[in-house]
């Protein structure tokens, strides 16, 4: 493990303030603001080239306004909605909730996505596998790679008694009818090439007669806390960022497909012409955060779980290797993980190449898309890493400060990444 993983691990940020060689980069920082190194583009990724051990102050001063109390106090406004199922007043309501607070922070204007959805037929009974496709099941993981080690069984809880908060039961009970979905976005333009953007997305949509806390909470707290940070007056980017809150990712991605379908060849378009406007700029990259709060390690022997973060907790962050634009999503990759050795104050990053099952994939053949998460989506939340995953434990009461600090530290990934690629800087007010 690299000297500055250790420092990142073994310093807490509560007690940073007390020893200047355990202060993350935002706490050293100088007053003074310099200015973000030149990038290059390499298909379609602005890279950074500055070295690793030079953290820009401008971006270490924006991390620092990412709280865990106030990321912390975000989730848990999202779980007043319970389970936010897709086509249900709950989901619109949280829908409604989440422009409210973008429009608080000052990302305006809001907009939305509009599609139908309609619920497919029930799938009927699989056909039972053979041995050589049992051998295929147990070994490959989804999206790729290998499983390993124990496994526990996955799946969606459908059975309401198995929530015993009654006010929560009532809450989750209405289900989803068929029609009108709608998914909110805010845009930051940038000053110098508003025609360029990356997309930053968590879902809102949950499922499993619980508060869908982690499932994703977590993720969609994390957007809309880079849409708060970004949008201070006093943040500026070369390049455009678009914090968008997909829905339906649960129903198999379709808000995210949605999105792709109705915008892709509005990429880059001005709109009136000479207006300066650009309505959809040309995507550079996709980045999605889904689940980011449990990293407690694989199930032990009896298929319990260890009640605490492990020490090896890291951010998980995805690309798929066999996707259309790999190469540049693995770059992005790369970058994301310079990023989190710079600016992040506790917890690492890994970067891995299976990316799937999440609101990244319809962007991973058009555009460099990658995903943040707990732990790898296929070999590992597949295999039963998180016990909450769809379920009625999907609690803001479940999970613990060490967990939420997690989450807070993949968004103080994402946001230095994107401030590097997209040339954020710090203006001075006026004297």
């Amino acid at each position: 493990m690299k000297n500055s993983f250790k420092r990142l691990i073994t310093c807490s940020a509560l007690a940073a303030s007390a020893s200047a060689a355990c202060a993350p980069a935002a706490t050293k920082a100088a007053a003074g603001v310099s200015p973000t190194p030149t990038p290059t583009t390499t298909t379609g990724v602005a890279m950074n080239v500055a070295p690793l051990d030079s953290p820009n102050t401008g971006i270490a001063t924006m991390v620092a306004r990412l709280e865990l109390e106030r990321y912390r106090a975000t989730v848990k406004g999202l779980t007043r909605f319970g389970d936010r199922r897709q086509g249900t007043d709950r989901n619109r309501a949280a829908v409604d909730w989440i422009e409210a607070q973008l429009n608080s922070y000052g990302c305006t204007p809001t907009a939305r996505i509009t599609y139908d959805y309609k619920e497919p037929p029930p799938r009927g009974p699989r056909p039972p596998m053979d041995s050589a496709a049992r051998a295929r099941f147990e070994r490959n993981a989804v999206g790729g790679g290998r499983n390993r080690g124990k496994r526990t069984p996955t799946g969606v809880n459908e059975d309401s008694t198995r929530q015993p908060n009654a006010a929560l039961r009532a809450l989750d009970t209405p289900q989803s009818v068929d029609g009108e979905r709608q998914e909110v976005y805010c845009t930051k333009v940038g000053t110098t090439h508003p025609e360029e953007m990356y997309i930053v997305g968590g879902h809102m949509d949950g499922i499993g007669w619980g508060e869908a806390a982690n499932d994703d909470g977590s993720g969609t707290a994390l957007v809309m806390e880079l849409a708060r940070v970004f949008s201070s007056p006093d943040v500026h980017t070369d390049r455009s960022i678009r914090f968008i809150l997909w829905n339906n990712e649960e129903t198999g991605l379709d808000g995210a497909k949605a999105y792709v379908a109705q915008r892709q060849a509005l990429q880059g378009i001005e709109s009136p012409k000479g207006s300066g406007k650009y309505p959809e700029p040309k995507w550079l990259g996709m980045v999605q955060h889904d689940m980011m709060m449990f990293d407690h390690g694989m199930p032990n022997a009896d298929g319990t779980m260890n009640k605490e973060q492990r020490p090896e907790a890291d951010v998980n962050i995805e690309f798929q290797s066999k996707s259309k634009f790999a190469d540049g999503a693995e770059k992005l990759a790369w970058a994301f993980a310079d990023a989190n050795e710079k600016y992040a104050t506790d917890y690492p990053a890994q970067v891995g190449r299976h990316m799937t099952n999440t609101d990244s994939s319809p962007f991973m053949d058009v555009v460099p898309a990658i995903s943040l998460r707990e732990n790898e989506r296929g070999a590992q939340i597949g295999s039963g890493w998180n016990p909450q995953w769809h379920q009625p434990t999907d609690l803001f009461a479940t999970y613990t400060d060490k967990d939420f600090r997690l989450g807070l530290n993949a968004a103080q990934t994402t946001l230095s990444a994107i401030a590097t690629l997209t040339g954020a800087q710090l203006t001075t007010p006026a004297h």
